[in-house]
């Protein structure tokens, strides 16, 4: 018993796993910027760096920088727009290497909070959609049954013809020594049955 319940934790695990994996294995790491960073040198276009990606849950953007002159602010969708920061963002991250994994969909507004770099570029939305919804077959009705095969076919036709009475043929009794035969056979089965199921049991 504690064995086949050690083989049954064990597979659990190893079930746990094989869905972290293959988590781990559909999400995609992406650097805010490409080769070129999070800057304001080389005019990036970050909005059309993030039109080329399809973002999902449990991504992770990367912003890399020179944390001496920049930042990265995640903002609400009217400070995105109008470049000016509250003093409560929704967060600040500054150490120049900033991982941020997403989880949740809809828009992720960032810019940088230093004066002037937003108004220049320095600001990115990524965009979550949600995944389409499956298809739903229920409401597809199967086509009803026709009567018959052939819609001109009359009446008449689809009768069927009383087909003709069989003939019964009559058996012979089977003769006493064949029937004492298969009872000898049945007879002798049943021993050889009953040794070997002595024989199991005293083992």
């Amino acid at each position: 018993m504690e064995k086949m319940v050690v083989v049954v934790v064990v597979a659990a695990m190893l079930v746990v796993c094989m869905q972290k994996s293959t988590a781990a294995a559909a999400s995609s790491v992406y650097t805010v910027g490409g080769s070129a960073g999070w800057t304001t040198i080389g005019n990036v276009d970050y909005k059309q760096w993030a039109a080329t990606k399809t973002f999902k849950i449990g991504d992770t953007i990367v912003f890399t920088y020179n944390k001496q002159f920049h930042n990265v602010m995640q903002v609400s969708h009217a400070e995105y727009r109008s470049c000016n920061v509250s003093s409560t963002p929704i967060a600040t991250h500054s150490t120049g290497n900033d991982s941020i994994i997403i989880k949740t969909y809809g828009h992720h507004f960032y810019l940088c909070a230093v004066p002037g770099h937003c108004q220049s570029g320095q600001k990115l939305d990524i965009n979550v959609q949600r995944p389409a919804p499956p298809a739903d077959n229920n409401n597809v009705q199967a086509p009803s049954p026709s009567s018959s095969s052939d819609p001109l076919a009359s009446p008449d036709s689809q009768l069927q013809s009383p087909s003709a009475t069989p003939t019964v043929l009559k058996n012979k009794p089977p003769n006493s020594i064949g029937k004492a035969t298969s009872l000898l056979a049945m007879n002798n089965n049943v021993l050889v049955g009953l040794a070997i199921a002595a024989a199991v049991f005293v083992v």
